[in-house]
């Protein structure tokens, strides 16, 4: 059985509308950072590693320590091509891993919204989104330089490096497209502060969670077979 590592940070940040999928494929194991030893990332060779989000930035290495750890088990894995996917944080730490800059974009896009796909992108498993209009779930208040040899696959009107693939077996999303609808709540309760900051209303979240698209819970599914089917590990 393929064994399908998964690195969380945050307990309402998991593998949301993906994980039925991805039991399909094999045995699901979270480790949880900062508590978790994530040795077993490295020494047991999983056949596909996710890192997902959370509310802290890259460059806090001395303030959570454990960063460091995963940048290692990141560049590891670019370095040997293996499959990895990241989201939100996952993402910032691929682009770092990979020697690129990490650092405060100025502004926090927050909400449900689109993104414009590239051309590069249109050719990607990003071409899922369309039927929804791109709708996805933005929440990050950092960006990243495009690491070298990198693939630019989209872009929203504030933050212009929003996803990428690197070597033929990473995929990097700044976004949420694995975000469960009706899993919002916690989002809104753990980042109370931050919304508040942000002078968002919990309220205005919650309205535009209740007027989603259907299209989207099916496309973040046949976004991630489609990756999977291109990166063979369907086979």
């Amino acid at each position: 059985m393929r064994r399908i590592y998964v690195i969380r940070h945050v307990a309402f940040e998991d593998l949301g509308l993906w994980r039925a999928l991805l039991t399909e494929f094999g045995a699901v194991r979270y480790f949880q950072a900062g508590v978790d030893e994530l040795a077993p990332c490295i020494d047991d060779n999983p056949d596909l590693l996710i890192v997902l989000g959370a509310p802290i930035g890259v460059y806090e290495t001395e303030q959570y320590p454990f960063i460091r750890d995963e940048l290692k088990l990141i560049r590891r894995r670019l370095a040997q091509d293996q499959p990895m996917l990241g989201v939100c944080l996952g993402a910032q730490l691929i682009a770092a891993a990979a020697g690129a800059r990490v650092y405060a974009s100025g502004v926090k896009e927050i909400g449900w919204g689109s993104v414009q796909l590239t051309a590069a992108g249109e050719r990607t498993c990003l071409r899922q989104l369309a039927t929804s209009n791109y709708t996805v779930l933005h929440w990050h208040g950092d960006t990243f330089d495009l690491p070298a040899d990198a693939e630019l696959l989209a872009s929203t009107a504030l933050v212009k490096h929003q996803a990428f693939t690197l070597g033929k077996h990473t995929l990097a999303l700044q976004f949420h497209v694995e975000a469960d609808p009706t899993g919002i709540e916690p989002w809104l309760i753990a980042h109370a502060c931050e919304l508040a900051q942000a002078k968002i209303q919990p309220s205005e979240l919650r309205s535009q969670t209740a007027q989603l698209p259907d299209a989207l819970r099916t496309n973040s599914v046949a976004l991630l077979r489609d990756w999977l089917r291109q990166i063979e590990f369907d086979r």
